[in-house]
């Protein structure tokens, strides 16, 4: 009956009435004029709980009328003559009315119980279907099946893409409503519900919801009612900031697994790059220490090789050596980033490490005379000089390699705050302005055609090595030109030497 128009249930209403007459009318010479009502009575409980209360409303009023025309003397006329009979139409339509509230009340919160037990119940599948769900495109189109269901709504998902615009997802060309970007930038920005009921008969969405996740806003949802009563529709905006909950909760959901998935991919790609790298590295070591050490042996055989044949084993002895570092820094980096190196760190003067790399270089240098800057007093550093000493040798062959012959490299150390900063200038053209960002990833170079042998790992290696060190390294240009590479490593506060210990106790032995 639920389902009846109102016109439909006063129609029943009278049709009730007028059988309860019909069937009163044979029995009035065996009942009394009260067992009568006692039937309009029951008529009006039975309308009330089928009807509801208007229907019973109704069906109270004309009870008493028809009452009053078939069943009280003078019949078939509404006059009165015993008075007693108005206490009796009084009585009737009082204990009808409260009867046929009362009954139609219980009706109409039985079936709002019943509405609102559908609607949580589709909620409730909104939220088991959203936990399955593996694109936005899915939370789109199950937040519109809700809305259609439960509300008789259509409703658009608006995410923000990549410069921070709110866009219609994909998956909803059927939606046939209007944003009005305004109300949706002011929801998401402030992160409330934005209504606006007088845009309803215009096509326009009314009522802007912020997909308000637990870690931020994720996008807005705009509903528009597919009757144009906005009215209605606002109505149930707790249950709507319910739904979005949900939604935004499974969009923050799939962003985080497309992270994880992106993060897993490049984990993944990072460990077989260095697996392959080790191996191709180990590889090739122990043909190419060979290989360099023949060379060597040609240039020293008895007797000595004529000049041409001197000149072709000294070439050779050079590009063997030159790959030999080449496959020397791809196995290093390859271990930095597995991380199998252990620091060995030591209380040390930086100048003893600055000296033996540029000695050991003293073949890549001689072309360039190299300047250092160091203050005499400069105070112990704790590093591993091994590694310490790799990264300085790699600045000083980068600065060589890309310095015209001739012009001075420089090394300046000095100490700031908490931290040494060591600078290594060249006077060459310096590194492109476009890739500052990128100098210190693997296989970057400055130049990506160039004469100058490399594959672009030595700044990496740097850089890998000084944050092992809790450093930091950056690649400047300077104005009058040239490039510098500056790394810094905490200074800390160095051991206090014995005699220094013995001076302050006043007990200094022979």
């Amino acid at each position: 009956m639920s389902s009846l128009a109102t016109w439909q249930r006063f129609v029943l209403a009278v049709l009730a009435c007028a059988a309860t007459t019909l069937i009163a009318t044979p029995l009035l010479g065996f009942l009394d004029p009260a067992n009568i009502v006692m039937l309009f009575l029951l008529t009006v409980l039975l309308v009330a709980v089928s009807l509801g209360l208007e229907a019973a409303l109704l069906a109270a009023f004309l009870s008493v009328g028809l009452f009053d025309f078939f069943f009280v003397p003078p019949r078939f006329s509404l006059e009165v003559q015993d008075g007693q009979y108005l206490v009796t139409f009084v009585v009737m339509l009082a204990v009808a009315l409260i009867t046929g509230r009362l009954t139609g009340g219980l009706r109409q919160q039985a079936d709002e119980s019943d509405r609102e037990a559908l609607r949580s119940r589709a909620l409730y599948e909104m939220a088991r279907d959203l936990s399955g769900a593996l694109m936005v495109e899915q939370v789109a189109e199950i937040t519109r099946k809700f809305l259609r269901s439960v509300l008789d709504a259509d409703a658009m998902i608006l995410l923000p893409d990549s410069t921070g615009s709110l866009q219609p997802c994909a998956g909803q060309q059927d939606v046939r409503l209007q944003i009005e970007p305004r109300l949706a930038i002011m929801s998401f920005d402030g992160g409330k519900p934005v209504e606006c009921p007088q845009l309803a008969d215009s096509g326009y969405a009314v009522l802007y919801l912020p997909l308000k996740a637990p870690m931020r806003v994720r996008g807005v949802i705009a509903v528009v009612p597919a009757d144009s009563c906005a009215e209605t529709l606002l109505d149930q905006r707790e249950r709507l900031e319910t739904m979005a909950s949900l939604a935004a909760i499974a969009v923050e959901r799939l962003h985080y697994v497309e992270v994880a998935q992106h993060t897993q991919v490049q984990v993944v790609s990072e460990r077989l790059r260095s697996s392959i790298l080790s191996a191709i590295s180990h590889d090739l070591r122990t043909p190419l220490t060979a290989l360099v050490g023949l060379a060597d042996s040609l240039t020293v055989s008895k007797p000595p090789l004529g000049e041409v044949a001197q000149e072709t084993a000294e070439a050779i002895r050079q590009q063997a050596e030159r790959l030999a570092g080449l496959v020397g820094n791809l196995l290093d980096m390859a271990r930095l980033h597995a991380g199998d190196i252990t620091l060995q760190k030591e209380w040390q003067p930086i100048e003893e490490v600055i000296g033996a790399s540029i000695k050991l270089l003293g073949r890549a240098l001689a072309e360039h005379p190299v300047k250092v800057s160091l203050a005499k007093d400069f105070p112990l550093v704790e590093f591993d000089a091994v590694l310490i000493e790799r990264v300085l040798c790699n600045l000083l062959e980068n600065a060589a390699k890309y310095s015209p012959p001739g012009s001075p490299i420089e090394i300046v150390v000095q100490a700031r705050d908490d931290r040494v900063e060591v600078a290594v200038c060249d006077s060459g053209q310096g590194f492109a302005v476009e890739k500052n960002s990128a100098t210190f990833e693997m296989f970057v170079r400055g130049e990506l055609e160039s004469s100058t042998p490399g594959v672009g790992l030595g700044l990496a290696i740097c850089k890998a090595i000084i944050d092992a060190h809790a450093g930091t390294i950056t690649a400047a240009n300077r104005a009058p030109g040239g490039a510098c590479v500056t790394f810094s490593l905490p200074l800390g506060l160095p051991p206090l030497i014995e005699e220094d210990v013995i001076f302050q106790h006043g007990e200094r032995q022979p």
